[in-house]
């Protein structure tokens, strides 16, 4: 009869007993949203950034692509390596092309600069190119040792001529691409080979894969130069012992007077 009017010794310790586990289950669940929080506001826009700088880096050859289809696609060797930083943290590449069998003359030569794009635009990442002011001083800049290359403020001093702007956005989920874009419409000024304007696509794929897609337009919009076909695909260099297995591939046994010569359709050697 006492215990009608008071309260159960079992059921109240019981209760207690569960009570540190309800604080524990809402402790971790309040834990693991700011955790979440966190790692979600970790990738900042210079992330993203950091992220298309690396994958541009390094050697790549557009090799698979030329198998596949000798008639509109080189062997392009493409080198890039970082070369200068900005005050404001824009990364500065050096990036150039030539053909496999002559890396040491570039027939392209560019200076990229990488950085997020403004608050007010819908992209993640801005890829700029640029002329550079001395090219022959920057051949085979990525081959050499630092300290033979120009110093990362001349590299600053020798941005040149604004040639095309690309705003990349991250890939939709489910996409082998991490990151892709253009440039605007309408394209750049640029005045090569009967061309009024130009226009430049750029998608960065998983594995440091890149796809680019430059091409010349006349004023009527007839393309002048750059592949019909769509984009030039440059996949990271394989090993040493594989290319040197390849020396005798038909891909890298044309006469180099062939290789000198512009294919219609097929990559744009322009200055």
């Amino acid at each position: 009869m006492g215990n009608g009017s008071g309260s159960d010794p079992e059921s109240s310790s019981s209760g207690w007993s569960r009570a540190p586990g309800l604080v524990v289950k809402t402790l971790f669940l309040i834990g693991g949203a700011v955790l979440l929080k966190r790692l979600t506001k970790s990738t900042t826009r210079w992330d993203h950034s950091h992220v298309v700088s690396r994958s541009l880096s390094g050697e790549k050859f557009s090799k698979e692509q030329a198998s596949r289809d000798p008639d509109n696609y080189f062997n392009i060797r493409m080198m890039s390596c970082p070369a200068a930083e900005m005050v404001d943290g824009s990364q500065v590449l050096y990036l150039e092309q030539a053909f496999w069998r002559t890396p040491q003359k570039p027939f392209r030569q560019r200076l990229y600069m990488v950085k997020p794009c403004p608050k007010e635009l819908k992209c993640d990442v801005e890829v700029s190119s640029y002329a550079i002011r001395d090219a022959e001083e920057y051949k085979n800049f990525c081959d050499r040792p630092k300290d033979q290359r120009p110093l990362p403020e001349e590299v600053i001093g020798d941005i040149g001529e604004h040639l095309t702007t690309i705003q990349l956005s991250c890939c939709d989920r489910g996409k082998r691409c991490l990151y892709e874009g253009s440039a605007p419409p309408g394209g750049f000024p640029n005045s090569w080979n009967g061309a009024s304007y130009c226009t430049s696509d750029l998608t960065v794929l998983k594995n440091n894969e890149i796809h680019l897609w430059d091409r010349g337009f006349d004023d009527d919009g007839n393309q002048v130069w750059g592949p019909k076909e769509g984009p030039y695909e440059f996949k990271p260099a394989p090993s040493s012992s594989s290319i040197n297995n390849d020396v005798f591939s038909p891909l890298n046994i044309f006469p180099q007077s062939t290789l000198d010569k512009p294919i219609k359709g097929s990559f744009i050697l322009q200055e």
